[in-house]
């Protein structure tokens, strides 16, 4: 993959077309008057409103006539996010891609090469998603989100279990603000489910030393407004959930102002530890009491689960006593 800064974000004044279109919904918008507003000529305009359309976004008009927006478009654009981000960490450096092979690998990259805490990268779609170990994830073209956060926190390698599992309280925040009556249920140790199926992954990457890290990245891979999976998937969408669509805008602002209240919690708050530990478990089905088969290391086990040692590492009660699963895949038996 090319490094971050080989990659070519989506051109800011595409958010600002967009914004000037929405705030001038009722009208058309001159050619002129946007050309004006974001320091360009007319013919650079009218090849703006192309990739515009390119991207989906509904734009009537001609060069000569002016342009309207028919729909407001549910794009993830900086432009459009920055005002809902206010007085978060990640209002500043907000990236947006057309398409990009994977957020994460995008944001590593970045972060090796200084990028500022709160930088987000955001993609309409990737070409080579990854979840956990070798796991690809599925990630078609403005239907779900796929959004990656590069965090520097003074934390030691020990408490990025911690930061992920806090990571799926915010996502499970953010749905729930949007629409409380979806109750998502938190899979140790990085995915969201509703109803048994898989909505949400989330994929904590880090670069460290021995005592601290020097930097992680958090990404989010969340099922938005997805029609349908292969059989083979066991996944949902919260579309198919409620039977309707759901702002992606609304969603990733929801998302991102919860995971800088959890982030801001568990760097400045020496109790914030405990309080994600035992609000996952009080979230999640499967800390305690689920009957569940352990993969781990090329073996496997089977066992009940017991909760969460103070680490977040969860237990598992076995025929041969409790036994701590560090990195393995749980399975309901």
């Amino acid at each position: 993959m090319a490094a971050a800064h080989q990659l070519q974000p989506t051109d800011l004044r595409l958010g600002r077309i967009v914004r000037l279109l929405m705030e001038h919904a009722t009208v058309v918008v001159s050619g002129t008057k946007i050309a004006q507003e974001i320091s360009s000529s007319r013919s650079e305009v009218w090849r703006l409103i192309q990739q515009l359309r390119g991207l989906g976004v509904d734009v009537a008009g001609q060069p000569a006539s002016g342009y309207r927006l028919r729909s407001v478009p549910d794009l993830l654009l900086p432009e459009v996010l920055r005002s809902l981000l206010r007085g978060t960490i990640f209002d500043a450096h907000l990236l947006h891609f057309y398409k990009i092979g994977s957020t994460n690998t995008a944001a590593m990259a970045a972060a090796a090469e200084g990028a500022p805490e709160g930088t987000v990268f955001l993609a309409e779609e990737q070409t080579t998603g990854r979840g956990r170990g070798a796991n690809s994830w599925q990630s078609p073209r403005s239907t779900g989100i796929y959004c990656s956060a590069v965090l520097r926190p003074s934390l030691p390698p020990s408490e990025v279990l911690v930061l992920s599992l806090a990571a799926g309280l915010a996502v499970r925040a953010a749905i729930q603000q949007v629409d409380s009556r979806v109750a998502p249920d938190l899979k140790w140790p990085n995915d969201v489910l509703i109803d048994g199926k898989k909505v949400c992954g989330i994929l904590t990457e880090m670069n460290a030393e021995a005592t601290r890290a020097r930097y992680i990245v958090v990404g989010v891979g969340l099922n938005v407004n997805q029609a349908s999976f292969p059989k083979e998937l066991s996944a949902t969408s919260l579309r198919l959930t409620t039977g309707s669509e759901w702002s992606r805008v609304d969603l990733v602002a929801a998302l991102l102002k919860s995971l800088d209240r959890e982030y801001r919690q568990l760097v400045e708050d020496s109790d914030a530890r405990e309080s994600i530990l035992r609000r996952f478990a009080a979230s999640s089905s499967w800390v305690e009491g689920k009957d569940v088969r352990i993969e781990e290391n090329g073996s496997s086990f089977e066992g009940t689960t017991e909760g969460l040692d103070q680490r977040g590492f969860l237990l598992v009660r076995t025929a041969k006593g409790v036994q701590t699963v560090l990195s393995g895949t749980v399975r309901e038996k």
